[in-house]
């Protein structure tokens, strides 16, 4: 079960680092891909997280369920 929720995160992921490949193969952004852009870029931050987190958790014994969607607002401070 664990590896199946593990794979619907990275299904996701890959699934929005493609939008965000369409979005940046656009001559031109509108205003409204723009903002879905930095919108795309942090919910990738927060899947990321997420998998790491669940990761983290498995590897020392833990239930990677317990492993929570962090705000935004905390994810986008992380550096790369």
């Amino acid at each position: 079960m664990n590896e199946n929720k593990d794979k619907s995160i990275l299904d996701h992921i890959n699934n929005l680092v493609k939008e965000e490949e369409r979005l940046y193969g656009q001559d031109r952004l509108s205003v409204d891909d723009q903002q879905k852009l930095n919108t795309l870029k942090l919910e990738l931050d927060q899947c990321w997280d997420l998998l790491r987190q669940r990761r983290a958790l498995r590897e020392f014994g833990e239930d990677p369920d317990k492993a929570k969607v962090r705000p935004k607002n905390i994810v986008e401070n992380y550096e790369q």
